[in-house]
């Protein structure tokens, strides 16, 4: 068989964009409640975010990664906050 059939399904990296309306604290409790991230790691990533214009807040299978990022977007929207989301191959 070729060996390219069994090659891992690719993984797909959920990025949060910095935004200057969305609260520090809204994107900490999106990585702990929708991402799963300790309290700490939620903050560090905020900062990357807020430092550095975009901080990984996680990798899954495309179908994981989309759903994450609509329920982030959603939330986000609900609570009216631009927060964008963008997915890139690893």
């Amino acid at each position: 068989f070729p060996s390219h059939d069994t090659e891992e399904p690719k993984k797909w990296k959920v990025i949060l964009l910095n935004d200057d309306h969305t609260p520090m604290d809204f994107v900490i409790g999106v990585l702990t409640e929708i991402f799963r991230h300790t309290q700490e790691t939620a903050k560090d990533i905020t900062m990357k975010i807020h430092t550095e214009g975009s901080g990984i807040a996680g990798v899954y299978s495309y179908e994981i990664a989309e759903v994450k990022s609509v329920e982030t977007v959603n939330l986000a929207r609900s609570n009216g906050f631009p927060l964008q989301i963008k997915m890139e191959e690893e």
